[in-house]
């Protein structure tokens, strides 16, 4: 069979429009965009939207969504175009049916009218007798009278793939030489009995007659690859297809329990990202460390410093486990790494409505810019600005009870009298004098600023952790921090 090997790289990125995106297809998208630009390649976006039960248009249009959030480009494909349009499998069907009668008259495939109940039957003889319970080939040589009783009793036959009787070995990009056997990879379906191609059918023949060079996709695939190699055989020689691409199969992502991540478990969507406010960079510094790594000693990066550093050989075939805590980390990195007026910009969203709890006159744009920069290095996701900030903008603190029974203990009162009187003659344009005159207060009453400062922390803010102190008060002013501690002292005294 010829080979690609020396061709310009062509890969291609062909989803489901079916439910949201997954970060397992977003890896899977992320890899292939990343070979093509780092071998100046071609990225294809092909849309298989043959299940008319699943696809839906709202699906095409988040996976558009997604690809555009993400920062991938594509070079052909949906709202691009190209020489292999159309690129939405939906719209190819008479493509795939004139390929099937191709293979039914060359002989790689033919007509199989056994019934679902024939089958089953069969396999479970099969299994007990212990031998491979998958097609027998029971219709592979049917005589015309067997076609004929088998029509008369208004059988509606599927097309099979007629599968060769040698082993089929090939060289995985990630995995080395894999070969397999005859009989563990028999004859299958490529046309349902009415007349609908089948994914073993549309999937390789898009890829050949768009001239894929690499197909770079899940190890879920595998099972699947001698087959489409053997059916890629076929189409060359029918001259459908110029040559069999190579194969990469990327290792699984892994969820809790060490089971495959489902596009089902909560943390695989996209969406569910997207809402937190992770940055597309971030994310995608995370989900490249699933199966490879720029260097042993660093995990944060760049997009373009994947791209160029990117080498299937460097990509791991054992599966990776998703770890949301270091992907929590490795965002908040990306976030600290932005520009401060960059990362003002992305927290926008999350200071407006329907995030932001406050009245949208309540916020400030120039208490926002005083702040900005000390929030830029305290969140791990975007989402957290909004109740990091909330101080600022409410008429009043919301308190968290439990962090006020912590803070407020026998003798706080005491301490914030003190802390007021400390503050109201300090200077309010130096976040350093109100750390000066908190830390005066708590020495009067025997304490350290760390112990100081938690009653005044929760008394304005309402928590006891969050931005550096002195400097939220001084964006805050000093009539609404003391107006603050008095009402604390009012709630004690209560």
């Amino acid at each position: 069979m010829s080979s690609v090997a020396s061709a310009p790289v062509r890969v291609r990125f062909c989803p489901s429009p079916t439910g949201n995106p997954h970060v397992g297809l977003v890896r899977t998208a992320l890899f292939n965009w990343a070979y093509a630009r780092r071998h100046q390649g071609t990225l294809v976006f092909r849309i298989e939207d043959t299940d008319a039960a699943r696809d839906s248009e709202e699906s095409y249009q988040q996976l558009l969504d997604a690809m555009r959030w993400l920062g991938f480009d594509w070079d052909e494909g949906p709202e691009v175009g190209g020489p292999h349009a159309p690129y939405r499998q939906s719209e190819r069907m008479d493509i795939y049916r004139d390929v099937a009668r191709k293979l039914l008259d060359g002989g790689h495939a033919y007509h199989c009218y056994c019934s679902t109940e024939e089958l089953d039957e069969r396999r479970e003889a099969a299994r007990a007798a212990g031998r491979p319970s998958g097609y027998d080939g029971h219709c592979r040589e049917l005589t015309a009278e067997q076609v004929a009783a088998y029509e008369a009793e208004g059988r509606r036959p599927i097309v099979r793939f007629r599968m060769p009787d040698t082993p089929i070995t090939f060289d995985d990009l990630v995995r080395g030489e894999l070969t397999f056997t005859p009989e563990n990879v028999p004859d299958y379906g490529i046309v349902r009995a009415n007349g609908a191609p089948l994914y073993t059918l549309v999937n390789p023949v898009d890829d050949a007659l768009m001239e894929i060079t690499h197909v770079l996709r899940g190890e879920d695939l595998l099972s699947s690859t001698p087959r489409q190699i053997a059916l890629y055989g076929a189409l060359i020689e029918l001259g459908v297809a110029k040559a069999v691409p190579a194969f990469g199969h990327l290792p699984y992502v892994m969820g809790e329990g060490n089971k495959k991540l489902s596009k089902r478990d909560p943390q695989a969507s996209l969406n569910l990202y997207r809402e937190q406010g992770f940055l597309p960079e971030g994310l995608l510094n995370y989900l490249s460390l699933l199966g490879w790594s720029l260097s042993a000693d660093r995990d944060v990066f760049s997009i373009e410093e994947m791209v160029a550093a990117f080498d299937l050989k460097d990509v791991n075939p054992n599966p990776a486990r998703f770890d949301l805590k270091k992907c929590e980390a490795i965002n908040g990195d990306h976030i600290r790494m932005l520009d401060p007026k960059e990362f003002a910009a992305r927290c926008e969203p999350w200071l407006r409505a329907p995030f932001a709890p406050w009245a949208p006159e309540d916020f400030d744009e120039a208490k926002w810019a005083a702040i900005a920069p000390h929030a830029q290095t305290r969140l791990r996701m975007l989402s957290e600005i909004t109740a990091n900030v909330d101080f600022l903008f409410l008429p009043e603190p919301v308190f968290d009870e439990a962090s006020w029974t912590k803070a407020m203990k026998e003798g706080s009162d005491a301490l914030l009298r003190t802390a007021r009187e400390k503050l109201e003659a300090a200077d309010w344009s130096s976040a350093e004098s109100l750390k000066e005159a908190v830390l005066a207060a708590g020495e009067a009453h025997g304490l350290k600023l760390g112990k100081a400062q938690a009653p005044v922390r929760v008394a304005v803010t309402g928590r006891t952790v969050g931005l550096p102190l002195f400097e939220s008060l001084e964006v805050l002013g000093k009539d609404r921090t003391l107006a603050r501690v008095d009402a604390a002292l009012a709630r004690l005294a209560a």
